[in-house]
């Protein structure tokens, strides 16, 4: 049902899915309520809650990450404050036992806001640009985007607006089953 839509199709005052957009929806169409606490169990048992920097390397790249946090990270955040930026985490992982099989990308925020949607899978896709705008909302907020390694550089979003800042996590160059 969330395959390739956004809250906004369902009327929802959400640009991507969150727990609470996920609880309105469920609420709307099943009659049935669901608290943000057990959505949120939900997402994190199919893999969307916040993980650790280390949580999304791979075996090879641990170090890497752990000295990026360490040293490169605290500038991230330093330019967010500046800027009134929220940083975000943004990863990818997919949903097995569902047909067909589905992508989900998700972004949570170093406050633990999760934000997703879902996508049809395809073999190794581009980062969606139509996801790293969403990110910023409809009032045009500056982001910061910390990319893991499920999408080598040469497949970002280019040419994007000025309020929105990638950055990459360190990886070996294979890609990560988030």
């Amino acid at each position: 049902m969330l395959r390739g839509v956004h809250p906004d199709d369902f009327g929802l005052d959400e640009e991507l899915w969150t727990r609470q957009s996920l609880a309105t929806l469920v609420q709307r169409r099943f009659d049935l309520p669901l608290d943000h606490g057990t959505v949120g169990a939900y997402l994190r048992a199919w893999g969307l809650g916040p993980r650790e920097p280390r949580e999304r390397a791979c075996g090879l790249c641990v170090g890497a990450v752990e000295r990026w946090v360490r040293l490169e990270y605290p500038s991230i955040t330093r330019a967010a404050q500046d800027h009134l930026a929220e940083v975000y985490w943004i990863g990818r992982v997919r949903l097995r036992g569902t047909m067909p099989a589905a992508d989900v990308l998700s972004a949570v925020s170093s406050r633990g806001r999760v934000r997703f949607m879902i996508t049809t899978p395809s073999v190794d896709p581009p980062l969606p640009r139509d996801f790293v705008l969403r990110l910023s909302g409809a009032e045009e907020h500056p982001v910061h985007l910390i990319v893991d390694g499920s999408w080598p550089r040469n497949e970002w979003p280019r040419r994007l607006p000025r309020r929105i800042a990638l950055h990459p996590l360190p990886s070996c160059g294979r890609a990560l089953a988030a």
